[in-house]
């Protein structure tokens, strides 16, 4: 087997809809090191480019972030019901407290 000019080292990553490769090259006689890190996109760029440019983007921006506060907003609303009690550990409960003798 003939040895490669280059020490490789590869990592891949599959996605939904998207491949990530990142190739770490570096010669066995030199300093130089190169880093090569390519994405690939099914749709592609250019066509996601085009949905967002037919869509409203002020629209897109809000569902965004509707999508990224929801939980948030969900748990802050549940705990200001009136009657809701945050759950206790156990040996934490009302009255249990007692003080360390000194």
């Amino acid at each position: 087997m003939e040895m490669s000019e280059y020490d490789e080292t590869r990592a891949t990553a599959r996605l939904p809809n998207l491949d990530i490769e990142i190739v770490h090259r570096r010669p066995w006689e030199g300093n130089e090191e190169h880093l090569m890190v390519t994405l690939r996109a099914v749709p592609s760029f250019e066509a996601f480019g085009r949905l967002l440019e037919a869509s409203n983007p002020l629209i897109v921006w809000t569902r965004i972030m509707e999508a990224m506060w929801s939980p948030w907003v969900r748990g802050l609303s549940t705990a200001f019901l009136p009657g809701f009690r945050p759950p206790s550990l156990p040996g934490f409960g009302p009255g249990s407290h007692s003080r360390a003798d000194p």
